[in-house]
């Protein structure tokens, strides 16, 4: 079985390989192990955060959650680090009144992760590799790895977007300005196209120009289609497919380092 970038997931040469990949080759899936397994899968976990919300008229709901969910899986079944079933839930109320949009509280969020990692600490795990594809879930993610640090001393956690691990500017979005508004565009239509061409209707694509602005504002402030960014229509599977690729492979790599990561030595305190 080939992943999705091209490497046999698992095998000890394949780029950033850090573990032992789930059956045929595929992801290490927390639920699928018995508690025996789970009790020794080593001291790392994925987890996956997505959203349900409004993705303009021609994607569905479900874009942020199924993409972020492909890209952990495959980085899982890269690393062989294993990942827990995805929270398909996030932060969306700020795009109003869009329908559609279920959307959790920042409060509740961190909540509902602080129970997931007290859970995954009691089996075991000290490191916490959070992968978002929500970027309005960033507040919430940042408290709760701030929380957990406090909480347990011998654990560590970050939360990335699953294209953190390559710079901002080279993810070929079509978006000029826009920053965390950037939503339902040729970045994300491409690699629906990719991922779930059945689910995209194209035929009812709308780009929206972005402008330069300091302030964030809700997506019915500033786009009558929940669309933010040019060029829709040009979307490509072809596109998508090179950018999901590359995160994976990027994410992949920095997981792998980052669990092989030394530890810092207490003995070094100032």
């Amino acid at each position: 079985m080939v992943n999705a970038s091209g490497t046999e997931p698992g095998r000890d040469d394949a780029p950033g390989a850090a573990g032992t990949a789930g059956p045929a080759g595929g992801p290490v899936r927390w639920e699928s192990q018995t508690w025996a397994e789970a009790g020794q899968a080593g001291d790392a976990v994925i987890i996956a955060i997505g959203a349900i919300e409004q993705h303009g008229p021609h994607l569905p709901l479900s874009v942020d959650t199924r993409i972020v969910e492909a890209v952990a899986h495959a980085v899982s079944a890269r690393t062989g680090v294993p990942v827990i079933p995805t929270l398909a839930y996030g932060v969306s109320a700020s795009h109003g009144d869009f329908p559609g949009t279920l959307t959790l509280r920042p409060e509740t969020l961190i909540a509902m992760l602080e129970d997931l990692i007290d859970s995954l600490y009691a089996s075991g795990i000290r490191q916490f590799v959070i992968i978002s594809g929500h970027i309005w879930n960033s507040g919430a993610l940042d408290v709760t790895a701030e929380k957990t640090r406090v909480r347990h001393r011998d654990a560590r956690i970050r939360s990335i977007g699953y294209v953190t691990m390559y710079p901002g500017p080279e993810v070929n979005g079509h978006v000029r300005y826009g920053r965390g508004l950037m939503h339902a565009n040729f970045f994300e239509t491409s690699v629906m196209l990719h991922l779930h061409p059945d689910l995209v209707r194209m035929e009812q694509a709308t780009s929206h120009l972005d402008v330069d602005s300091f302030w964030d504002y809700r997506m019915d402030q500033v786009s009558e289609t929940g669309v933010w960014g040019r060029d829709v229509q040009d979307a490509s599977a072809e596109h998508g497919k090179a950018e999901f690729d590359r995160c994976v492979e990027t994410t992949a790599r920095a997981v792998s380092a980052a669990i092989a990561e030394p530890w810092p030595d207490p003995t070094h305190r100032p």
